[in-house]
């Protein structure tokens, strides 16, 4: 299968000549060890018993070059991060290690790390990846300050969007037909129950109710249901899962960076003290979402709304919608070096469904609606934030399925979803 370009690419040029040792973290199947071999001279890949024997009877093989060496799924021998640690304090030179992890080792390393490994989290295939059409419009560009030129036009229309959403982001899977696409999802969630668990020290006694669980986190997709209202939705003829079970469903789901939350924005320079901080629910691919909840294109497209009643503001077709432009937001945002938040006061009063905020605490807003314009709510939204507080809004944009992109005579731009890139 011929190799993908990926937004992270960019990324590592600019950090490998001049770091000694580069992490790459996500789920599994996102791509990280295609990415990381094309840089490695030496491959130790650590998920093959053999090479892990190896490795553990003698860790300084990994120092005898050629470099880099790519230290493939390192979590599967937890003392290689702080041996890799340890050559960084004692010189190595830039470029050396890269190290890939689909999982947070229940053993953890003596070290954290900090100021001698550098992570990168990488995710699926985001929507300017897939090459659906030629981004017009930089995120990078509308964190600037500088108000691009907002234009471009997309033959994207809805039902390829909803096409999108159940091709997955998995480089692996999304060019299979769609059967084999849906059984190879089904085995990727199989997978996490019967072998990632355990892995993880955390063995599942009833697997339908982790699967319940699971069915109702895809429910609340892109909404911020607490998490007991998620156990009720998951709850079996023995009435709701434990709190301390669910609490550890969602440690390991986090550990094998299934969860993907977007966290709550709390603005720095106290703009206003009533933001709510809960998170938004993500799945790592909204792909996954789609099909824990057993629907279909067609279904989602006639406004059905299969799986647990989780209160959502909208169809479940716009919160798998809003689902697959965050996972492209939040790798365009990384690469501009800015963290991704979303915005909901306390008294629900106002929202936006995505903060990109710089290291200076200044901010590009979005807004993302299933429609062809803005409606009057999102742009409502976007007025309010920017009367709130002022110049810290860089910027401001409603990601659509239309086709055209433009700015607004207020200065909100207009860009459907496929148009909006790096």
């Amino acid at each position: 299968m011929a190799y993908l370009p990926r937004i992270v690419d960019t990324e590592l040029d600019q950090l490998l000549p001049g770091l000694p040792a580069l992490a790459i973290e996500g789920a599994k199947g996102v791509g990280k060890t295609a990415t990381a071999a094309r840089r490695a001279e030496t491959v130790f890949a650590l998920d093959d018993p053999a090479v892990l024997e190896v490795v553990t009877a003698d860790p300084g093989i990994i120092d005898t070059g050629p470099y880099p060496v790519l230290l493939d799924e390192w979590q599967r021998q937890p003392p290689i991060w702080d041996h890799v640690r340890r050559r960084v304090d004692g010189g190595a030179a830039p470029g050396s290690y890269l190290l890939t992890g689909s999982a947070i080792p229940v053993e953890a390393p003596v070290h954290s790390g900090a100021g001698r490994i550098v992570s990168i989290r990488m995710r699926p295939l985001s929507l300017a990846e897939r090459e659906l059409a030629e981004p017009t419009v930089s995120l990078a560009q509308m964190l600037s300050g500088t108000r691009p030129a907002i234009g471009g036009t997309s033959d994207v229309d809805l039902a390829r969007y909803v096409d999108e959403i159940f091709a997955s982001g998995f480089p692996g899977i999304r060019p299979l037909p769609a059967r084999a696409r849906r059984a190879q999802l089904d085995g990727y969630l199989t997978r996490i129950v019967e072998r990632d668990f355990p892995e993880q020290g955390q063995a599942v006694r009833r697997p339908e109710t982790l699967r319940s669980w699971l069915i109702a986190y895809a429910a609340a997709t892109a909404g911020t249901a607490s998490y007991n209202t998620l156990g009720q939705a998951a709850a079996g003829e023995s009435g709701p899962p434990a709190k301390t079970t669910t609490i550890a469903y969602r440690e390991v789901l986090s550990q094998l960076y299934l969860l993907d939350p977007v966290p709550g924005w709390v603005p720095g320079r106290n703009h206003f003290g009533k933001a709510g901080q809960a998170p938004k629910h993500h799945l790592v691919d909204p792909a996954l979402a789609a099909r824990l909840l057993g629907v279909d294109p067609g279904a989602l497209l006639r406004g059905e709304s299969p799986g647990p009643r989780i209160p959502r503001d909208g169809t479940l077709l716009g919160a798998l919608f809003e689902s697959l432009v965050t996972l492209g937001v939040r790798t365009y945002a990384q690469a501009a070096e800015a963290r991704t938040r979303h915005l909901h006061t306390r008294d629900g009063a106002h929202e936006a469904d995505l903060i990109i905020e710089r290291a200076d605490q200044k901010v590009v807003a979005i807004e993302v609606k299933l429609a062809a314009a803005p409606g009057g709510d999102s742009i409502k939204h976007l007025t309010w934030l920017k009367d709130r507080i002022g110049d810290d809004l860089l910027d401001a944009a409603v990601i659509t399925t239309g086709q055209h992109a433009y700015r607004r005579e207020d200065g909100i731009a207009v860009i459907p979803a496929v148009l909006l890139g790096p």
